[in-house]
């Protein structure tokens, strides 16, 4: 069946496949280091009790048929563990049954992570690695060539994450529009890189420069995307330099290194490499060639959500339409802000809080905090506690369920959720007083650093949480 696969693509998939395994390995990393503090049987949204409200059918998962804090570990590291074997190339050495079942294996555990994730796993990139990763399935080894069918459906979720990111700004903040989004954004974005400060810095032109590419970039260069080679090629090309743009710019998980693989995915290798190994032109059996046209049309049917959410004037931004989050909508920042506010979280031993006491900053690893601290590169590993705090500074709604019993673990002295954050400043014995302030942040100017050190300043603008007892914290909730 010359018509089923695309030999020429064999180096593509190989990019492809290893960048997504690399990354399954952070995600499931990730998910290890962080999910008893989180999410485990004793964290801030525990699984048993989230469990116990939400059906299977609406959030299906492993751990809503059991759960225990070793299980959920267990299952981390085996992921882990897992993707590192196929980064490595594991998954070309095993017929091509056993390949597809190890991708299989991978996506599963990973949906029952998410699923049980609550808010720490909302976010759209967790939707995008598992939209990626159920395809990946079905992509082959090298017993047989890349499926021409698979390889448009990774071009198809390309097109949705740029395409509608591209919609998502054009019809949200005017400053888009306006092309002086880039002006703030650098600043104000969820978690800064080591050189957003000289991003932000850079001349206002250059800013606009930035946007009109951002622009061209989304909203014209995916339709190049199915034009023939070396078009498309090319297109990619584009899309993968304004990813490491980004890549240098933020911190956004993996995001941007999930978007580079699936510009991969789109690249004809052949150029530059040798003739595709005699296996990659093979026919592929007859079983797998049925089972890849079945998704093809489970996903070309499923995809009239993201489309009608593209044309209508009403788009949302990162949605999965089912529990298997197969097909979804994707967007980012269709709406910039112009200041930076930031939650400050401080301990005292006093037996009498005063405003003016000993009150001691807990640091955390990621989000600004510590003045003098230059902003640290994570991405694409995914800080899930720093990311909720930017959103917790930004309306104490989004803080709500989680805020309480993380200020509870802190005057209890969790060990779990102290290893979330950088600095605790109370080693010896928990505090007996938390609360939290909310401060205005801004990178400092040029003459400020030379003359301070500091990479920020920042103003008080109110309290956010008054002096909390462990006796109140779980009531407490943020102004």
């Amino acid at each position: 069946m010359d018509w089923f696969t695309a030999p020429a693509y064999w180096p593509a998939r190989i990019f492809f496949q290893r960048t997504l395994a690399g990354v399954y390995v952070l995600a499931f990393v990730g998910a290890a280091l962080q999910f008893r503090a989180l999410i485990g049987a004793r964290g801030m949204l525990p699984v048993p009790q989230y469990v116990r409200y939400v059906p299977f059918r609406n959030a299906p998962s492993l751990f809503q048929i059991h759960y225990s804090d070793r299980l959920f570990a267990c299952c981390a590291w085996a992921g882990a563990l897992l993707a590192a074997a196929l980064a490595a190339g594991a998954g070309d050495r095993v017929p091509l049954g056993a390949a597809m079942a190890m991708w299989a294996v991978l996506w599963l555990l990973y949906l029952s992570v998410v699923n049980v994730g609550q808010t720490w796993y909302s976010f759209g990139w967790e939707s995008l690695l598992l939209e990626v990763g159920f395809l990946a399935v079905f992509l082959g080894n090298a017993r047989t060539g890349p499926p021409v069918l698979v390889l448009w459906l990774l071009w198809w979720v390309l097109f949705r994450v740029e395409f509608g990111a591209g919609l998502i700004k054009m019809r949200g903040d005017a400053c888009w529009r306006k092309l002086t989004c880039l002006y703030h954004h650098h600043e104000t974005q969820p978690m800064p890189g080591p050189l957003s400060r000289f991003f932000h810095h850079l001349p206002k032109p250059l800013h606009r420069v930035e946007c009109a590419a951002n622009h061209v970039t989304q909203l014209v260069v995916p339709f190049l995307l199915f034009i023939p080679q070396p078009v498309a090629s090319y297109a990619a090309a584009v899309m993968i330099a304004t990813q490491l743009w980004l890549v240098l710019s933020g911190n956004f998980a993996w995001l941007n290194w999930l978007t580079i693989a699936l510009a991969l995915s789109a690249v004809d290798f052949t150029r530059f490499t040798a003739a595709p190994p005699a296996a990659a032109s093979r026919g592929a059996p007859l079983w797998y060639v049925v089972l890849v046209c079945a998704v093809t049309v489970l996903v070309l049917v499923l995809s009239r959500h993201p489309v009608a959410n593209m044309v209508s004037r009403r788009q949302v931004m990162n949605r999965s339409y089912d529990g298997l989050h197969l097909v979804n909508t994707y967007g980012a920042f269709g709406s910039v802000g112009r200041i930076r506010e930031e939650v400050v979280v401080e301990g005292t031993d006093d037996r009498t809080p005063r405003p003016d006491g000993a009150w001691r900053e807990y640091g955390f690893k990621g989000k600004p905090g510590e003045l003098r601290r230059m902003p640290r590169q994570f991405a694409p590993y995914h800080l899930r506690l720093d990311w909720l705090m930017w959103f917790a500074a930004l309306s104490p709604g989004y803080a709500r369920d989680w805020f309480g019993p993380f200020v509870e673990r802190l005057l209890a002295g969790d060990r779990d959720t102290l290893r979330l954050l950088r600095h605790n400043p109370f080693p010896d014995a928990p505090p007996r007083f938390v609360r939290a302030r909310l401060y205005r942040y801004r990178f400092t100017t040029r003459s400020e650093f030379r003359e301070t050190g500091a990479w920020w300043h920042r103003t008080l603008v109110r309290e956010y949480l008054p002096p909390t007892r462990l006796t109140d914290a779980a009531a407490s909730e943020p102004e």
